[in-house]
């Protein structure tokens, strides 16, 4: 192998948990069931038992999942680091992931990524009536031709395209109404299926400006850091200029879409990785991943093996197990 071999880093976001998962890796790694003890402090609960045992119901609910997910994150991220000291070429991750993503970057502490993450999961659960608010996914319709229906669809009521998470694999967002109307019609525009997603919370649309707004208030308790890696952010799919540019997209970010195919195209094109390792439950992002480049592979460090694969493909650095 040539001395270029690197990789980058993917954090996955709400949609990836279920009961039982990271089981099999805290059988190997202890550090896992560790990682969420620290988090089950600062939150009240035990959150290890939520990941293991659900029940699926209450893995789904806003204010579980994302602090579920982002601590998921960080497990994984500390099981790679204790098998190897290689550090990804870039890093980003998918919606709620952004977190995970920057505190790996080391922009912030574990202990406030918790807290922070708890914060944005209460305001955005409770920032849309219950019942009134929902997400959609649309498969096989042009980006550009959903985003005008979506908004010839809008007016009291909203609905909006919000994750662009693959060629032809797009979410939408907004009022349930709204949503279920695209939903309704979306094939006749186009679309190969449009189905109603299993959330109660319009994520990333701009129902969400409120939640975004006192959520700043949040981020401005904490001694942000430059980032250590290179991250790419959702808002504009690109590497921040400075700790303000960094803030300045971040503090938009529950508003407003994500953007990761574009995300990990700019990380291909910049920082030509030969593999991406997801860090955390599940491999949707490997799923994205090979509809949007299949030339890069979307390796998912779910077991020890997993792990050793990937250090031997970077065996060229002189990585130690």
């Amino acid at each position: 192998m040539s001395e270029h071999i690197q990789f980058a880093a993917l954090f996955p976001g709400q949609g990836s948990q279920s009961p039982g998962m990271l089981s099999d890796l805290q059988n190997e790694f202890p550090v896992v069931a560790e990682t969420f003890s620290e988090a089950s402090d600062i939150l009240g609960y035990d959150l290890w038992d939520l990941c293991e045992n659900g029940p699926a119901e209450k893995q789904r609910q806003t204010q579980f999942t994302q602090p579920l997910m982002y601590c998921s994150g960080i497990a994984t991220w500390r099981v790679w680091h204790s098998i190897s000291e290689a550090k990804p070429a870039a890093i980003a991750g998918h919606s709620l992931g952004e977190f995970s993503a920057l505190t790996a970057a080391g922009c912030l502490s574990f202990a406030e990524g918790v807290s922070l993450v708890q914060k944005r999961s209460q305001l955005m659960a409770t920032a849309v009536p219950e019942g009134q608010g929902g997400m959609a996914a649309v498969l096989g319709m042009d980006d550009e031709a959903l985003i005008q229906l979506c908004t010839s669809l809008s007016g009291e009521r909203v609905v909006e395209a919000v994750n662009f998470n693959a060629p032809g694999q797009v979410a939408v967002s907004g009022h349930l109404d709204a949503v279920d109307q695209l939903v309704a019609v979306a094939r006749e525009h186009g679309a190969r299926k449009a189905i109603r997603l299993p959330v109660s919370v319009p994520n990333h649309s701009t129902l969400m400006h409120e939640a975004g707004e006192l959520l700043k208030e949040a981020f401005d308790a904490i001694q942000w850091q430059a980032p250590r890696i290179p991250i790419v952010q959702n808002l504009q799919a690109r590497v921040p200029e400075g700790l303000d540019d960094l803030r300045s997209m971040l503090d938009q970010h529950v508003y407003s879409p994500v953007l990761w195919t574009q995300s990990v195209k700019r990380i291909v094109d910049d920082f030509q990785p030969d593999f991406f390792i997801e860090m955390g439950p599940g491999k949707v992002l490997a799923g994205l991943g090979k509809r949007i480049d299949k030339s890069v592979p979307v390796k998912a460090l779910d077991s020890a093996g997993a792990g050793h694969e990937m250090l031997e493909m970077l065996d060229c650095q002189g990585v130690s197990a």
